[in-house]
């Protein structure tokens, strides 16, 4: 009987080609039926021959020929070809099991099980000078890229720090066994302590009287040339500062933190190389941050932080910030209220009566503002914080900072809505309240430049609101820039750009006409009736005098 060549393979997914059914006759009878059951129950047989097999062929490899997938040498000819019809079936069977097999085994397809430290970029080299980035601080691996792991830059060497692992190892398997040993206690509450723990501490306590009451003159001298010679590049000499005890105690918790650190590396939650916060837990927010900002680099290379949203102070973990609210009396910015309307507040904070709060909110501000520059030098300015409170305290909402002396009459030098208050109106009630001020002042207020792209565009809007709303209310016919600038407290240039943006200025005969657009004031009454009077400032609320030139 003709057979059909057929070429073996396997699909996509690792299983049989589709069309292996065309492959057999369709006369098939009883007989043949019966023998292709018989063969399944022999693939396991068929599985153990051919992986003896290929032991007793690997035996030989000099005098054999390279083997195919399918463990057969190849022909003259196609090497599945079936050519023989009695074992026909059987020698199919092995091929296609073999091919399986085969299939199986090739973990090509498959992600590679990452080791530690393959995520990171090889390029990159420990920033503690003369380091080759070899070994790790915890000694479990052979490279780091981070000064918690330098064994540089904590004054050891890889061998001593995987000498180190070593004995911290036995020691954790005694403490494991010993503990084993007090399962039988049914508990630890109101119970003398064992003849092992007396033991320990007796031993502690001996340790502890061993160590040196000071420093020798030669120590010291030896200290300080370490200190000049290396300055912040690598960890002080701590021996003979406390107990070996305490000090070994003391690398314990290094390297915990180094391994602890490096495994929140790996999952991304710490930024690597370029020291940018990603993001910052603010009261019962988790907030993803926008650019970068100079925080310690202590607390930039974390990519977390963590923020008292009262006192703006920064911290490292969960559980600092939660002893740190619990002691924390502030409960709303320092400085003195000025606006007060329903729960909306405003407190003017002056940076040189409250330097360290500024800095925070400066350092803040800059995780959402490309362009701001300003971070520590907050003497010359006032800052006009605005919160929202409830039954916990005054939440940060937003703030604007102002030159307390500006020879350009700038009311604004930074202005930052915090992200989970934006698009609910309080940006134009931070832009309105500085233009109120500047109205109390008897000036004309225009924001510094440059503005960023969001306060371009709040400034915009609010310039564009203030010019309808006056253009409504007037009844005269001739109208001129100085005079809507003198009652809106906006710049005259503020005010040419609007109305040129709006198509409201033309010139005509050799005057500037300000055209009265009838269509723009009617959308903008349909808006404010939509829109209300919730987010709105309220002229009478404020209780300020200007400050007297400092």
């Amino acid at each position: 009987m003709p057979r059909r060549k057929r070429t073996a393979g396997s699909s996509s997914d690792g299983t049989e080609d589709s069309d292996f059914s065309a492959d057999l006759e369709p006369t098939e009878g009883p007989e043949s039926a019966h023998r292709r059951s018989s063969t399944r129950l022999t693939r396991a047989s068929l599985r153990l021959s051919q992986s003896s097999q290929d032991l007793k062929q690997g035996a030989d490899q000099d005098e054999t020929p390279p083997r195919t997938p399918t463990g057969n040498a190849p022909s003259s000819e196609s090497d599945i070809e079936v050519s023989s019809p009695s074992n026909d079936l059987d020698e199919r069977l092995a091929k296609e099991l073999s091919l399986k097999e085969a299939a199986a085994h090739d973990l090509s397809h498959r992600p590679k099980r990452r080791r530690f430290h393959e995520s990171y970029n090889f390029n990159m080299k420990c920033p503690t000078p003369g380091c080759n980035s070899l070994g790790h601080l915890t000694g479990r691996h052979e490279r780091h890229f981070s000064i918690s792991g330098c064994p540089l830059y904590h004054n050891l060497s890889a061998d001593e720090c995987k000498g180190k692992a070593s004995s911290r190892d036995k020691q954790t398997e005694e403490r494991t066994l010993s503990h084993r040993q007090d399962e039988n206690r049914h508990s630890t509450r109101n119970q003398a302590p064992t003849e092992r723990q007396l033991r320990y501490k007796e031993k502690v306590t001996e340790l502890r009287r061993k160590r040196n009451s000071g420093l020798n003159k030669e120590q010291k001298e030896k200290y300080m040339e370490h200190r000049q010679s290396h300055g912040t590049s690598r960890e002080p000499l701590l021996e003979n500062i406390t107990s070996d005890y305490d000090l070994e105690l003391f690398r314990k918790a290094q390297a915990r933190a180094s391994d602890d650190l490096d495994k929140l590396r790996l999952s991304g939650q710490v930024s690597e190389g370029s020291n940018m916060i990603k993001t910052i837990v603010f009261g019962r927010y988790e907030l993803d941050t926008w650019y970068h900002s100079p925080y310690p680099e202590e607390y930039a290379r974390l990519g977390r932080l963590y923020m008292c949203e009262f006192c703006l102070k920064y911290m490292k973990s969960q559980t600092i910030l939660r002893r740190h609210m619990a002691k924390c009396v502030w409960k709303h910015p320092p400085g003195d209220e000025i606006y007060r309307k329903g729960n909306i507040s405003v407190f003017e904070v002056d940076g040189k009566k409250n330097k360290i709060y500024c800095q925070n909110l400066c350092l803040l501000a800059k995780l959402f503002l490309d362009h701001k520059t300003l971070y520590y030098d907050v003497e010359p300015f006032l800052f006009y914080v605005m919160t929202e409170a409830d039954n916990t305290g005054c939440h940060l909402v937003g703030y604007f900072s102002k030159e307390k002396n500006s020879f350009l009459n700038y009311n604004v030098s930074c202005i930052l809505t915090m992200p989970q208050y934006m698009r609910q109106g309080y940006g134009k009630m931070l832009i309105d309240f500085s233009y109120l001020l500047s109205k109390v002042e008897e000036k004309v207020g225009s924001p510094e430049r440059p503005l960023s792209d969001l306060g371009l565009i709040s400034y915009r809007s609010y310039w564009k609101e203030v010019l309808l709303r006056y253009l409504n209310n007037f009844q005269g016919k001739e109208i001129s820039i100085k005079e809507i600038s003198q009652e809106t407290a906006v710049n005259p240039v503020d005010i040419v750009s609007t109305l040129q943006s709006l198509q409201m200025l033309k010139y005509w005969k050799g005057k500037h006409l300000v055209l009265k657009r009838q269509d723009l004031i009617d959308d903008w009454k349909a808006k404010e009736t939509k829109r209300g009077n919730g987010k709105t400032i309220d002229p009478t609320a404020l209780k300020w005098t200007p400050p007297k030139g400092t």
